[in-house]
């Protein structure tokens, strides 16, 4: 049976939702991880630090202290938000940055910016800052499967000229243009990449019929897409890093006329890298990637203590608890190859 020890993972996009179901969210990510930063696309958005702030300490009452965790926030960027609370910011260490969503982009984006333009007085007092922009990289019209290369073409290359010293962050990059632009962009630039992308692609979401709890946003990929993004991962490369981008809707609003986007993953997030690590013969590279890259791009001090993963098959639930709900995560009735050491 192999084993590989590795330091305690960061997770740097996930969504817990609120409420109820923070019970079940917090305490599956913090099982595993260290650190997570939590996105901020709750109803109302979290436009004002005060609101982060007041989710920052659902999350700890959630928390319970029954793991050592760290929530790291950020705010929800829009027309709305005040350059008092990009200011305010840099008072309250475990917020990190803004995250942008064009306006319908995703779940619970109606509250996003209609124009990046209209943002750039805030991306200025960010950049003075040295926050960081976590970016939603996806146009809201035209093809679908095209959005995100429409998007790097679109905004994404003049944010970076307009803005050369802003670091920033593409979330859950999906394509291989994705990838590319990553790779010669600036220094400032880095990406996340789900276990979702990398174990999956538009087959599983389509072939045979639809699928709902592998539909997300942006939408899985070519087999070719992910493929790259496979291949970015494990390269070694410190631009590229964890971010699950879990995130749960109960299983009636998935399954549904209008089902929503979001896949499910926190449980099993850190044993879906290790089994793209080991299948691509990589594994002395998941240390890296799950937890020291992310950490350095974001000048948070790498995590000290450690985790041990095992070659030790489990079989993913059909489904679990979720408030009142139940939640399906993404494979459900499917077997890992690996395992997270409950006793690690």
């Amino acid at each position: 049976m192999k084993h590989l020890e590795i330091t305690k993972p960061d997770d740097w996009h996930v969504h817990f939702r609120d409420n109820e179901i923070l019970e079940h969210t917090v305490l599956a990510t913090a099982a595993h991880f260290a650190r997570a930063l939590v996105m901020p696309n709750l109803k109302p958005a979290l436009t004002s630090v005060d609101a982060v702030l007041n989710y920052h300490q659902r999350i700890l009452k959630a928390l319970n202290h029954q793991f050592s965790f760290t929530p790291v926030m950020t705010l929800y960027l829009n027309e709305t938000v005040t350059p008092k609370d990009i200011e305010t910011v840099k008072n309250h260490s475990f917020i990190v940055g803004a995250k942008y969503y064009p306006a319908g982009a995703t779940t619970n984006a109606e509250e996003g910016a209609r124009s990046i333009k209209s943002l750039y007085p805030l991306l200025e007092l960010m950049q003075a800052q040295e926050l960081v922009l976590q970016i939603h990289g996806e146009v809201t019209t035209r093809d679908i499967f095209n959005r995100e290369a429409l998007f790097i073409e679109e905004v994404l290359v003049p944010l970076t000229k307009d803005f050369p010293k802003l670091r920033m962050v593409l979330e859950h990059i999906s394509t291989r243009c994705a990838v590319d632009f990553v790779l010669q962009a600036p220094s400032t630039v880095a990406a996340t990449i789900t276990p979702h992308h990398l174990l999956y692609n538009r087959n599983h979401l389509l072939a045979g019929g639809i699928r709902p709890h592998y539909y997300c946003l942006p939408l899985l990929k070519t087999e070719e897409d992910q493929n790259a993004l496979q291949q970015a991962a494990v390269s070694g490369h410190p631009k590229f890093f964890a971010g699950t981008d879990s995130a749960p809707h109960a299983k009636e609003h998935k399954e549904s006329a209008c089902g929503c986007a979001g896949i499910y993953s926190a449980p099993y997030a850190l044993a879906m890298y290790a089994e793209v690590f080991d299948g691509l013969d990589k594994l002395p590279r998941l240390n890296a990637f799950m937890s020291q890259f992310g950490a350095d791009f974001y000048q948070w001090p790498r995590n000290t203590g450690s985790i041990e993963l095992v070659q030790n098959p489990q079989v993913i639930p059909q489904q679990l608890a979720f408030g009142k709900n139940i939640v399906v995560p993404v494979a459900a009735g499917s077997t890992l190859l690996w395992s997270v050491n409950a006793s690690s």
